[in-house]
């Protein structure tokens, strides 16, 4: 790491006008570094090199080996419906209606064979039409019998595939080099959850710690690849930490204090279609760190940026102008970042919102309920890990500003 910071940007005398772009916003300047002190550079690797090689041999220690738990739900088959029509759900004369869907598979057994199958018509099922593309559920039995197949889903890989096109797209143009580096990042994150994460909860390994160790690799990966390997980003890499293990202490106090299960409806379907235990409130709580570290990156990479800038603009700022500065850029960010997350988990919530007003019970009983309160929880504790962010980072980055070379 001797690298670091070796290229000096040119000092803006502290009367200047700063240029167009350079104020606060979700964007964080990417220029040479400002280089440090060898003393600091030093202390800086003497903190952060424990953290990394302990989630390097977590994830070592954790990493899914053997064969995985068996196949729990049905084989899913792509088709294509060439024909729809109401009829009678069955031949014993019973007067319910289904939709007799006629769809020419697409692979599978029975590949270029039609095959005709029934769907109830509820309100909780999709509507199917001539021309849709289709995916159903094989159960096994004979492949050309229709009674084998469960229409379950449209295909959706087209528009995802183009929506995702165009979000790199989108990154590419305004990031260049830059955002390319941010994919980048993206693809190793998919990596450790695809990879890591999902496949040792799955073989019974303790949640949280999965989390915890997957969360470190995700954020030194993604922070010195996107951001550099500088005091900067490794000044964002301390706030991060010890943000990110204020949040896990409290999600476990709260979470055990409120005695959350983490048993949603979702999480009882896993649990029957695994068949083996799995720790259910660690799953909880791997959930609220893992979707707590993006919101993070993004505060404490701001508020290290927002002190280098304004450490180059006045170098005669000592570390108390530092901190108070860089803690006013950071209450505005924090404000927004904090409603940003309570209106992100209110949206994913909002059927079980929607839910829960219409059963007649009065608000206490909604909002102490398992599926609401475990969402209360990962707010409130992920908005106060943002919160903390702001001062922690904040103070480290000043501190470490001030003993530049």
């Amino acid at each position: 790491m001797d690298d670091w910071d070796t290229q000096p940007i040119p000092r803006v005398p502290a009367a200047a006008e700063p240029s167009p772009g350079s104020g606060h916003g979700h964007g964080h300047g990417h220029g040479p570094a400002t280089p440090v002190s060898a003393r600091v550079r030093k202390l800086l690797i003497a903190l952060v090199a424990p953290f990394a090689l302990a989630a390097v041999a977590g994830v070592a220690l954790l990493f899914p080996t053997g064969d995985g738990p068996a196949d729990v739900g049905q084989q899913p088959v792509l088709g294509s419906v060439t024909a729809a029509q109401a009829g009678p759900c069955g031949e014993g004369g019973d007067d319910k209606q289904c939709l007799i869907v006629t769809v020419l598979m697409s692979d599978g057994k029975a590949a270029g064979s039609d095959i005709r199958t029934t769907v109830p018509v509820e309100p909780s099922t999709p509507r199917f039409a001539v021309g849709d593309d289709v995916v159903l559920a094989y159960s096994g039995g004979d492949p050309l019998s229709g009674g084998s197949y469960q229409l379950v889903d449209f295909q959706r890989g087209v528009p995802l595939a183009v929506l995702a096109a165009l979000f790199a797209a989108a990154v590419l143009a305004l990031g260049r080099w830059q955002g390319l580096k941010a994919l980048v990042s993206l693809g190793a994150t998919f990596a450790v959850l695809l990879l890591f994460i999902l496949p040792a909860i799955l073989r019974g390994e303790n949640p949280l710690l999965v989390a915890v160790a997957g969360a470190g690799v995700i954020m030194f990966v993604v922070l010195y690849l996107t951001h550099g390997l500088s005091a900067r980003t490794t000044t964002a890499v301390l706030g991060t930490m010890v943000s990110l293990a204020l949040i896990g202490v409290l999600s476990a106090a709260f979470a055990a204090a409120a005695k959350l299960t983490g048993l949603d409806e979702e999480t009882a379907n896993l649990v029957g279609s695994l068949g083996t235990p799995i720790d259910t409130r660690g799953l909880l709580l791997a959930g609220i760190v893992i979707g707590a570290l993006g919101v993070l990156d993004d505060v404490t990479i701001t508020q290290t940026s927002a002190v280098w800038e304004l450490r180059a603009a006045n170098p005669a700022l000592g570390f108390r102008e530092l901190y108070a500065a860089g803690g006013r850029i950071g209450r505005d960010h924090v404000s927004s970042a904090v409603n940003t997350l309570v209106m992100a988990y209110a949206g994913a919530a909002l059927p079980v919102l929607l839910y829960s007003s219409i059963s007649g019970v009065g608000l206490g009983t909604i909002l102490g309920s398992q599926s609401i309160a475990q969402e209360i929880v990962r707010t409130l504790v992920g908005s106060i890990g943002l919160v903390a962010a702001v001062p922690v980072t904040t103070a480290i980055a000043a501190w470490v500003a001030i003993h530049e070379e």
